[in-house]
């Protein structure tokens, strides 16, 4: 039987069709978004909105209360469009640490627009807060990222007198992808392979390192049972070197931030969730090991039941253990080095909604709201869902993601699904 073919129709008939047509893919994007609501809600990662209910809007506009805000500031000079940070200060008379935040996406998408070290209040605790961009895969592979993350700290030594910044106290944090990058800037600040362009005379070396959920050694990443596709070409680790990871052992190893580790690299807390489906908690217990085998001051919390991100990384305890860190590494005055000392510790994820529990009956068009959707979905609260943080398939992803920045608005997310905002 030959392939149906489709025969002309008078412009009536074309338009019902039309018509149906987009009734038809509007469904199916609205059962698509709907199985992805509902199965995040499942998740016991991710399944609980967060504790405190305030809206994302009113807690944004906290952080920034008392603070001045240095948007869009170019750390290259006549550089990429990405090699821009931005830098929130307190006002303060004496001069600030700063926490530099790298943000994740794997390497290939994420802004510094969402800034958690922002949010959590760490402007009101005196520091000094820098979200910084890089280039991203798809621009240039390997070694952009990384030498664009050491720039940003170069520029910043560079105007410490002018923005009231401890240039002897800055330390990196970040998550994911940024959380191998602010890992790597820690363990090669005695090495000058990545320290190119401008400022050179500034050291880009750091004096505390907070590495959530990081990729590390590719190798043992993509031969990981069940994270074999992470060595397929088109994964992002390798988008990342440029070709196929295992084809690619120099890059390899020279990507990996274990092979920079020296006895006098700065402070390490890592953070992990031991049911991590997208980065192997392998990958932080082999940082962990080889700190600890150099004498490098490293801790190690592994989370149980915790996924890649999400609201067990906001509970009370894991802030109150970063903050911490902070307090003992970078904010306190202490020209001597802390005593070399390897701990762990584990927590556990807050419990989760009965994953086989039916949703009530008529939740399905609650569920699409916008409210909802970034309740499950937005886990570090900036009011949109990053490509980092969406759980739905590439299809539905690139659909919602009209303009093609990494994230999707409430806007994006009311032209998909008309009647879902939040005001609904």
């Amino acid at each position: 039987m030959g392939l149906p073919v489709l025969q002309a129709t008078d412009s009536k008939d074309a338009k019902a069709g039309e018509t149906s047509m987009h009734r038809l893919l509007r469904s199916t994007y609205c059962l698509a978004w709907f199985v992805v609501v509902n199965a995040v809600a499942s998740l016991p990662a991710y399944a609980q909105a967060p504790s405190d209910q305030t809206p994302r809007l009113q807690r944004a506009t906290n952080a920034l209360e008392g603070v001045i805000a240095h948007r869009d500031v170019a750390y290259v000079k006549d550089g990429d469009a990405r090699q821009r940070l931005d830098l929130y200060l307190p006002d303060a008379t004496e001069p600030l640490p700063v926490i530099v935040w790298v943000h994740g996406g794997g390497w290939q998408s994420g802004s510094k627009n969402g800034c958690p070290p922002l949010r959590a209040g760490y402007t009101k605790q005196g520091y000094a807060v820098a979200s910084i961009g890089y280039r991203l895969s798809g621009q240039a592979p390997f070694p952009a990222q990384i030498e664009d993350c050491k720039a940003a700290i170069r520029w910043i030594r560079a105007h410490a007198d002018e923005f009231n910044l401890d240039r002897e106290r800055i330390g990196v944090w970040g998550s994911s992808a940024g959380g191998h990058l602010a890992a790597l800037v820690g363990t090669s600040g005695g090495f000058e392979e990545f320290d190119v362009g401008q400022h050179l005379d500034q050291s880009s070396a750091v004096q505390a390192v907070c590495d959530y959920y990081g990729p590390t050694d590719f190798k043992v990443f993509v031969q990981t049972p069940h994270y074999e596709r992470h060595a397929e070409t088109q994964s992002p680790e390798s988008k990342l070197l440029g070709g196929a990871v295992l084809l690619n052992p120099d890059k390899v190893k020279r990507v990996n931030p274990m092979t920079y580790i020296a006895g006098d690299d700065p402070s390490f807390l890592i953070v992990h969730g031991d049911r991590d489906a997208t980065v192997p908690l392998n990958q932080s217990e082999l940082l962990f090991k080889a700190l600890k085998n150099a004498g490098v001051p490293v801790h190690f919390h592994t989370i149980q039941g915790a996924g890649h991100g999400g609201p067990a990384f906001n509970e009370p305890g894991i802030g109150e253990m970063v903050r911490d860190f902070w307090e003992h590494n970078l904010k306190q005055l202490n020209t001597e080095r802390p005593q070399p000392s390897a701990s762990t510790s584990e927590s556990r994820a807050s419990e989760t909604p009965n994953p086989g529990q039916a949703p009530p009956r008529g939740s399905g068009r609650s569920r699409l709201k916008w409210e909802n959707v970034v309740a499950a979905q937005d886990h570090d609260q900036d009011g949109r869902i990053s490509e980092e943080e969406f759980r739905g398939g590439a299809m539905l992803w690139k659909r919602l993601d009209r303009n093609g920045d990494g994230f999707v608005s409430e806007s994006e997310h009311r032209t998909a699904f008309p009647g879902r905002s939040a005001s609904e």
